[in-house]
């Protein structure tokens, strides 16, 4: 999603972030939304697996305890594809500032508005999510009953999916701003327990830079370091399906647990800009993946660059699946990795496991497994230049995984680098997302399966 400034920032920007009780302003708004999400939503959901299906699905946008309810019919005449424009939604694939909300059921990322039936199933795994529960229980315990009250949706709750990176949009949950020091402990320990070192100190970087940026431009009103809310779906359990969101400027992460599963997606890295001294330190960071981008298109033959390269050229935002676009229609373009030798095979998923190496070790070697399992059958397409210091987009795409690197112009902290906003794509401004095509973003087939299968359930 563009973050151009486009007016929109005024609203917010002279008022420090909103505590979880402050948030509670935007609820009404939050509400119809989803009203008018499931005022739509039946038709996808009965051909997930019927009204049983439906009525589990549903969102009471309520705490966990309360009765869920519906106003659609579940026994409309099922679609069998999202609806809207090209996006799968409201504005397109690529999102921006006018497409700041969802108007229709979850479907997920697909190359023709049909989704490829029996890639995902419920099965052990044995990743170790016991400490990620014990985290997430410790983390709600720490909350007063008014900010639980805030932060606790339904798993199934349509909260998953009204994320954005951008930073003036009215967000649910509990704020860091919030927050007392020994919650935000807490809250850092829950991201300990689900991330890797490497994805705990990306998070931690891309705050440190917004804190920064805003300090350099003079406005910690709309970019600083506490501007990140949590919500937490469902009750953390070893058997119950549930997750959690961090969501912020330039930084998202869904996580979601089905005993020994877990679904890391969609996630959002970005920051702006991408390496700033702060106190004496370079601090950089989304370094990874511009450097595995980059290591893999170098590693192409021109014959295979000529078909990888759609444009030499870079626009200022290429960005298809970003934040509400969760239902994005988009073909296969680009080289299929079948026409790959090893060297290159590897450096492909170098790209992806810069974004799956987030994760805890053992989640990320089962989502690895699944992105291998596909690799004959993953496209990569690219835009822009191939130097070291050269503003460019990749898009990875195969059934099981989608990830998109994308450098964009300077946005509102131009300012702390030296910039001037919208004058062109830069490595110093990155966008990057990870999603799991074919409906299981947010884990969300997975809980179509648990909730047909589970003998409680059904």
């Amino acid at each position: 999603m563009t973050e151009l400034d486009t007016g929109e920032h005024t609203a917010q920007s002279g008022t420090p972030p909103q505590s979880g009780t402050d948030s509670r302003a935007h609820s009404d708004r939050r509400n119809f939304m989803r009203r008018v999400f499931f005022a739509s939503g039946a038709t996808a959901v009965a051909t997930m697996g019927g009204a049983g299906a439906w009525t589990a699905l549903a969102d009471d946008t309520a705490t966990p305890t309360a009765t869920a309810t519906a106003t659609a019919d579940a026994s409309a005449t099922p679609s069998g594809a999202p609806s809207g424009g090209p996006g799968g939604g409201p504005g397109g694939g690529a999102g921006g500032p006018g497409n700041q909300t969802i108007t229709e059921d979850f479907f997920g990322l697909t190359t023709d508005g049909k989704r490829i039936d029996d890639l995902y199933a419920i099965h052990s795994t044995g990743v170790a999510t016991a400490p990620v529960i014990a985290a997430a229980n410790a983390f709600l315990a720490g909350l007063t009953d008014t900010q639980k009250t805030a932060t606790r949706f339904t798993v199934h709750s349509t909260e998953w999916r009204l994320w954005s990176n951008v930073d003036s949009y009215a967000r649910q949950g509990v704020t860091l701003a919030g927050m007392t020091d020994d919650q935000k402990t807490l809250g850092t320990a829950l991201l300990k327990s689900a991330l890797s070192a490497d994805g705990l100190e990306t998070t931690e970087k891309i705050r440190r830079i917004n804190q920064a940026a805003g300090e350099a431009i003079g406005n910690t009103a709309s970019f600083n370091e506490d501007a990140y809310y949590w919500t937490v779906m469902g009750t953390p359990s070893a058997t119950e399906p549930w997750g959690f969101q961090f969501d912020g400027h330039h930084l998202v992460i869904n996580y979601f647990v089905l005993g020994d599963q877990v679904v890391m997606s969609p996630c959002f890295w970005g920051s702006e800009p991408t390496s700033m001294e702060i106190d004496g330190e370079t601090v950089t960071v989304c370094h990874e993946e511009v450097v595995a981008s980059l290591a893999f298109v170098n590693s192409l033959t021109r014959a295979q660059q000529a078909v990888a390269i759609e444009s030499a050229t870079k626009s200022n935002e290429s960005m298809k699946a970003g934040a509400f676009s969760d239902n994005a229609v988009q073909t296969y373009t680009g080289l299929r990795a079948d026409v790959l030798n090893g060297a290159q095979r590897k450096r492909l998923l170098g790209i992806v496991e810069a974004f799956v190496g987030r994760g805890k070790a053992d989640a990320a070697k089962v989502r690895m497994a699944e992105v291998r399992k596909y690799l004959d059958h993953t496209y990569v397409t690219w835009a822009g230049g191939t130097a070291d210091d050269s503003a460019f987009y990749v898009r990875v795409h195969s059934p099981v995984v989608w990830v998109e690197v994308d450098c964009q112009a300077p946005g509102p902290l131009a300012g702390a680098y030296g910039a001037t906003q919208g004058s062109g794509a830069t490595q110093k401004h990155v966008h990057s997302i990870i999603r799991t095509p074919n409906g299981n973003d947010y884990g969300r087939e997975l809980l179509r399966q648990h909730y047909l299968t589970s003998p409680h359930h059904r």
